[in-house]
């Protein structure tokens, strides 16, 4: 027989401790699940001819005295690698960022609208199971709420956090399950995307 001499002090610090990393969890998820940051990487551009006072290496400039004059020969030495510059881009669930070359700020996309129509099946059921991940979380974060209020006896205070820690656990292997979805269907997209948009390398960002 489980003893009830536990201090509800004691019982109410666990539970408290147990609801605060419950609360931790879900708000990280709801953060990670909103976000753009699940892979990130580069793309080789061509890099744009430059214009105005633009100068440095993120434009290719004309090796011409009377560069503003269009008549006059524009000599461009840029060849290979040269005429390429890595841009930087982010993609998530949502959408997908990519820097714009020689000017400040980002140009952002719906990434369901570039995965490739045969994968937005897989694409979805990610995104179902994500938001059943969150949603086990959040059950979870109220089944500890109650424990920490509940203080009747030991054994529902047992029974209670039982029950939160398979909620929890099935939570974990949904958002599992979710994560490789979408790292197949990135994959795919890397493959067989748009040409303007298929990333030269990438890794997976903070958000993942």
């Amino acid at each position: 027989r489980m003893p009830d001499s536990v201090p509800a002090a004691d019982r109410r610090q666990r539970a408290s401790a147990t609801f605060s990393l419950s609360f931790l969890s879900l708000a990280f998820s709801i953060t990670a699940f909103s976000s753009s940051y699940w892979c990130e990487g580069t793309r080789k551009v061509a890099k744009p001819f430059c214009t105005g006072q633009s100068k440095g290496d993120h434009c290719i400039r004309f090796n011409s005295p009377d560069a503003n004059n269009s008549n006059a020969v524009q000599y461009i030495w840029e060849t290979g690698d040269d005429k390429f510059v890595d841009q930087n881009f982010h993609a998530g669930i949502w959408y997908s960022c990519e820097e714009i070359i020689n000017e400040e700020g980002e140009k952002c996309r719906s990434f369901i609208s570039l995965t490739p129509a045969a994968n937005r099946g897989v694409l979805w059921l990610s995104i179902v199971a994500e938001l059943l991940y969150i949603i086990l979380l959040l059950a979870g974060a109220i089944l500890m709420s109650v424990e920490m209020c509940y203080y009747s006896t030991v054994i529902d205070g047992l029974k209670i956090n039982a029950f939160s820690a398979v909620v929890t656990v099935l939570a974990g292997l949904l958002g599992m399950v979710a994560h490789m979805m979408y790292t197949t269907v990135f994959q795919m997209t890397v493959n067989l995307g748009p040409e303007d948009w298929r990333p030269h390398t990438w890794d997976y960002g903070w958000s993942y």
